[in-house]
């Protein structure tokens, strides 16, 4: 059986004009317009998600802070969740169960391992940021870690705080099929890093479809557990952050046909959780939907 993810939250706001490309990328939306981030959840969810992730990747203290509000940080992600789970619980029903993921993202820049906060400034924040989250979730997806040792600070906070609640963890992956995560160590020790924790599935996302083809391959020789994966459709060069003057390009030549077809060979191959991040909205979900119903 395949469970759906939900798409991009933050490029999907951009597109719309609800988070226009501020410093606070998808937060900004949280401050100014909530509805548009439950009308997001909404039609995901009508496209065929069967899980929806949190708005909370930029609900952090490095980017609110870049306004004055790095206080509001846990303010900001207990709205999320708020919104999250009242789109998962209205959309439920006695055939279709809706759940929520809690988002633990990178507490710095996206892609760089070499921004990742030490230890003993991530672990806090990461537990108040699972701690706020769990009453709204049914379990965390720590996503876009580029390095082991991120993953392992926010898996423990979602361990520590969740409840019990089923904790997984999402890499993103060096571009360069086969040279393991955006930090250079390999797929192997960022799963054995993890082995003293009970992660329930193990992702890759925000990282390109074909390079998520050989990591899943990698991956699928080191563990039993469910594996899946959600890409983007950017091309990002090294060096990259939110708000320096490197460009992002959307990739022209990955659309629908090409996601879906990325997403059936790594079902083929055994994975069981797929969906899209950045640069996929809704109409990639709705046609995966359609060509698992079809199958």
């Amino acid at each position: 059986m395949v469970t759906i993810l939900d798409g991009g939250m933050g490029s999907e706001l951009n597109r719309r004009g609800d988070s226009p490309g501020t410093e606070l990328w998808s937060a900004q939306a949280l401050l100014d317009a909530p509805e548009a981030v439950s009308a997001v959840h909404d039609e995901f969810i009508e496209a065929g998600a069967e899980i929806i992730i949190t708005n909370t990747y930029s609900t952090i203290p490095s980017y609110l802070g870049k306004s004055g509000l790095a206080e509001r940080y846990l303010e900001l992600a207990g709205l999320a969740g708020k919104l999250a789970r009242e789109s998962a619980d209205d959309a439920q029903t006695t055939q279709r169960k809706i759940q929520v993921a809690g988002a633990l993202p990178p507490l710095d820049e996206s892609y760089r391992a070499d921004l990742v906060p030490e230890d003993d400034v991530a672990r806090p924040i990461y537990r108040a940021l699972a701690n706020t989250l769990a009453p709204f979730v049914d379990l965390f997806v720590c996503e876009t870690m580029s390095c082991a040792r991120e993953a392992v600070n926010a898996a423990e906070a979602a361990v520590a705080e969740g409840g019990g609640k089923p904790v997984w963890v999402s890499w993103t992956l060096d571009e360069r099929p086969g040279h393991g995560l955006r930090s250079g160590e390999s797929i192997f020790d960022a799963v054995a890093k993890l082995e003293h924790l009970p992660i329930d599935a193990f992702l890759f996302n925000c990282t390109s479809p074909e390079t998520i083809t050989q990591g899943l391959n990698e991956l699928a020789m080191l563990t039993d557990k469910p594996r899946g994966a959600y890409p983007n459709r950017m091309h990002v060069p090294p060096g990259w952050t939110l708000d320096n003057d490197i460009s992002v390009e959307v990739r022209p030549d990955l659309g629908v046909d090409e996601f879906v077809a990325f997403a059936q060979t790594w079902i083929a191959d055994g994975a069981s959780i797929v969906g899209g991040c950045c640069g996929l909205g809704p109409e990639f979900i709705r046609a995966l939907t359609a060509s698992l119903q079809t199958a």
